[in-house]
């Protein structure tokens, strides 16, 4: 049997496929791995296909050239959720459905199941022009959030504090909001649908958050939840997190609830998710986004380190048709982790405090996911950190003094091109 993994190019994602390759050992089976100019993915794989995983016909045409059967098929990229659940629909394999799929992708489609599932969220709306979005402005008042239909990681998310700000940046951010995701499985479609708008939503102060659960036979179990006091706006990019998160434990339970409450309204019924919420007042979760996978980057690292559940496996458990071994989180060690970013952009000429991060004890793993010599670019022109940190502490208290202490440590050196 074979374990089918469909993958898009992403540093921060080597651990999920040297574990998943793992995986496949211990079970006695190979891994496929199917994705588009692959380098250094290729040594954990058992065998490589070339294909763009951001089209569903390509991916399926080359699966349908497999003569080998299949026991799962996964990934751990957004933008293949769709594709995932269409290959499993094909081969009988268990998966979301190619309808949550392209809910838990497409926003405005994710913001009207949440409207009939009468889940807490911003208002919101599609903007096609400023004026459509002056408009859904007057109704919530100033701020607003813009954000593309599509995209990942917060890119081009971006926080209006007023009218003249929104006709400043409307016209570019829906340029970019939909130029750059052309290669997104679900490009044409979200295009023509939504006429190449943008969605306008209610700002809803209060700290953020983001849950990892694992959906099984329908039910959720919440596995972790991290903290996430950075930033604040205008932009988005996700920084820093920590966990066990600091939450009084009725506002936890309620935000357990309100998970249930996500994933039902999706049609989640198995399978890893991530979702985000705002906590209004502090209190009532207001739902964000949701993704149909497990948390991308260090999350999953983070996750292990903190409550000794392997997401990775579990995942690969759950699209195999087993039920995960270990379901109930344990309280183990108290992580933060910390996205890098150059303090601007440029080419990218070293790393300061790299070795001095290595020897201290409190570092779990640094990785640089950039060469020298590639330009590094930073927010808002891209949310994707170009390395990352987890480090561990002895209890919440030292978290922010600790993550602050890598900040002024660790650091990208670019020059001007």
């Amino acid at each position: 049997m074979s374990l089918l993994i469909l993958h898009k190019k992403n540093q921060s994602r080597r651990r999920h496929l040297i574990r998943a390759h793992e995986y496949a050992r211990q079970h006695g089976e190979e891994l496929i791995l199917i994705m588009k100019d692959p380098t250094w993915e290729a040594d954990f794989a058992d065998r490589v296909v070339h294909a763009d995983v951001g089209s569903v016909e390509q991916t399926l045409a080359a699966v349908r050239r497999l003569t080998v059967p299949i026991s799962a098929v996964a990934s751990f990229a957004e933008a293949a959720v769709p594709t995932v659940a269409t290959v499993a629909a094909v081969l009988s394999l268990p998966a979301v459905s190619e309808r949550t799929a392209y809910a838990a992708r497409d926003k405005y489609a994710m913001r009207q199941a949440f409207a009939e599932g009468s889940v807490s969220q911003p208002a919101f709306a599609l903007a096609k022009t400023a004026e459509e979005a002056r408009l859904s402005a007057r109704k919530t008042g100033f701020p607003v959030v813009l954000k593309p239909v599509l995209g990942t990681g917060s890119m081009y998310v971006r926080s209006i504090a007023s009218q003249p700000e929104l006709d400043s940046h409307f016209a570019l951010l829906k340029k970019k909001s939909w130029a750059n995701f052309a290669g997104d499985p679900l490009y044409s479609a979200a295009h023509y649908k939504h006429d190449g708008a943008l969605l306008v939503e209610e700002f809803v102060s209060g700290p953020e958050i983001c849950v990892d659960s694992l959906v099984v036979a329908g039910e959720t179990h919440v596995i972790a939840i991290h903290d996430k006091p950075l930033p604040t706006g205008p932009t988005f990019e996700e920084v820093y997190a920590c966990t066990p998160t600091r939450l009084p434990r009725h506002v936890v339970d309620g935000v357990a609830e309100a998970t249930k409450a996500v994933h039902a309204a999706l049609g989640i019924s198995m399978g890893a998710t991530h979702v985000e919420f705002r906590l209004r007042e502090g209190r009532e979760p207001v739902v964000l986004e949701a993704a149909a996978r497990m948390g991308g980057g260090p999350i999953y690292r983070s996750v292990l380190l903190s409550t000794g559940i392997d997401l990775v496996a579990a995942a690969l458990d759950l699209a195999s048709g087993r039920t995960p071994s270990q379901l109930q989180p344990a309280a183990l060690r108290t992580v933060g982790f910390w996205n890098i970013f150059p303090d601007r952009p440029g080419r990218f000429t070293g790393v300061r405090g790299l070795e001095e991060a290595r020897a201290d004890p409190r570092v779990d793993e640094i990785e640089i996911y950039r060469e020298l010599g590639e330009y590094l670019d930073v927010p808002p022109q891209t949310i994707q950190g170009h390395g990352h940190l987890v480090f561990t502490v002895d209890s919440v208290d030292e978290l922010d003094d600790t993550f602050r202490h890598y900040l002024k440590m660790v650091r990208l050196e670019t020059q001007d091109t």
